[in-house]
């Protein structure tokens, strides 16, 4: 595959207050699984994938901890999901993830980060198309062969394996998810995945050079430093 899956989603690590950013990004997201699939991780697959993934990313338990209980109390605030898409500079394509309690504060607040950057934001459906919206895992083992045939007895649509060096990354559609997960650690046990994200990945991907490529950094800086919103994905190649 070798589509640099890593670069599509954009680290939240490009402004000043980086850990800030992460532990609410996290803070968040966790809360908004917790209300809606409950707070236990183990009647909640997703939640405790976030969690894991969380922890991965250094986020303290106590962020954790608030945003569970917040999600016990029933109150808070209603977060729901809001996607954009649109076209960066050069004609790159940019999927944005956000979670919100303002949809109309927060579509305002994205389509100002592409009208700044002379970016334009289109309907949902623009670009999605040109993605695919794939289940990453990643992790320490130099069996392809055996890790295949587990997956694939467990009816796991496998798009991809890609083998580097001992570390075996495995590529499913996003609904596949959980079954590969559970195909894995039935034959590995537990296992610690180095990589376990859901990711929009690009098909292909746009070269941007010069002007461009300063005025997508750009973007991608005012995008990050949003509150609402949660990952960028993109195919610009520079």
């Amino acid at each position: 595959m070798g589509r640099a899956y890593q670069n599509r989603k954009v680290s939240m690590a490009k402004t000043a207050d980086a850990k800030t950013k992460v532990y609410s990004k996290y803070g968040r997201e966790i809360y908004v699984c917790a209300k809606s699939g409950g707070v236990d991780p183990s009647g909640n697959l997703t939640l405790r994938g976030l969690i894991d993934r969380a922890k991965k990313d250094q986020v303290p338990g106590h962020v954790i901890d608030k945003a569970l209980d917040k999600a016990k109390g029933g109150g808070g605030e209603d977060f729901a999901p809001a996607r954009y898409e649109g076209f960066g500079p050069g004609g790159c394509m940019v999927i944005v993830d956000c979670l919100t309690d303002n949809p109309n504060r927060t579509f305002g607040d994205v389509r100002l980060c592409f009208t700044k950057t002379k970016c334009k934001i289109g309907t949902q459906g623009t670009v999605s198309h040109m993605f695919d919206h794939a289940a990453i895992l990643a992790f320490r083992h130099d069996d392809e062969d055996s890790v295949l045939e587990a997956l694939l007895s467990a009816d796991v649509d496998v798009s991809d394996i890609e083998n580097d060096e001992g570390k075996l990354t495995v590529f499913t559609p996003q609904a596949d998810y959980f079954k590969a997960k559970q195909a894995l650690t039935d034959l590995l046990g537990e296992i610690d995945f180095e990589v376990d994200e859901i990711q929009f990945l690009p098909k292909g991907s746009t070269p941007i050079a010069g002007d461009d490529a300063v005025l997508f950094e750009k973007f991608l800086d005012m995008l990050n430093e949003l509150d609402d919103v949660q990952n960028v994905y993109h195919d610009a190649a520079y």
